[in-house]
């Protein structure tokens, strides 16, 4: 019996201790999971009512997931990983793409990474990488799961002042945390 409304512009914390469900609520919003009973609307569409090819390019074009364990895919360099999302959504100009990307590591700090594959950075940036990615085709709606559990208090600091300039600029930020 949850029912829940989140509204445009709104930065929401939805804390919890661990084993309380938080993931499992990102996963429902996200799609990733389904509900076994209920339904899940973002601007009027039951996003469970999608195939799952067309609910996966959905969530690329107006959702950015930050996942708890960053999810980078381990073959690919820091840039390649934030210029994924573009790719598998056709978002921007190709030639305007390695640019875009190279701004969002900049954003979060990675200008001197770009080029490292995940592996050989540390936590935090891989979840500051993560973080980039997940704004690459600048989502209405940016969900993150713990997205400074492996931050140190500056990065954190600076990861919580970006989510605030985008919810006031009308993105709608829900950050899952247990602190």
């Amino acid at each position: 019996d949850i029912n829940l409304k989140f509204h445009e512009g709104e930065f929401v914390g939805v804390i919890g201790k661990s084993g309380s469900g938080k993931s499992t609520l990102v996963n429902m919003i996200t799609g990733i999971d389904r509900p076994t009973d209920g339904k899940v609307y973002i601007d009027g569409m039951d996003i469970h009512a999608m195939r799952e090819g067309a609910q996966a390019r959905w969530r690329g074009e107006h959702m950015g997931v930050v996942f708890q364990f960053f999810q980078l895919l381990p073959m690919l360099t820091l840039l390649e990983n934030v210029l994924l999302p573009m790719d598998f959504c056709d978002a921007y100009d190709p030639a305007d793409r390695p640019r875009r990307a190279m701004d969002l590591l900049t954003m979060v700090g990675l200008e001197n990474e770009a080029q490292k594959l995940p592996g050989s950075v540390s936590g935090g940036h891989q979840q500051s990488a993560a973080i980039a990615r997940a704004l690459a085709n600048d989502p209405s709606i940016i969900v993150a799961d713990e997205p400074t559990g492996n931050l140190d208090a500056k990065t954190a600091d600076s990861v919580y002042d970006t989510f605030e300039a985008l919810a006031q600029a009308g993105r709608t930020i829900i950050m899952i945390t247990h602190d």
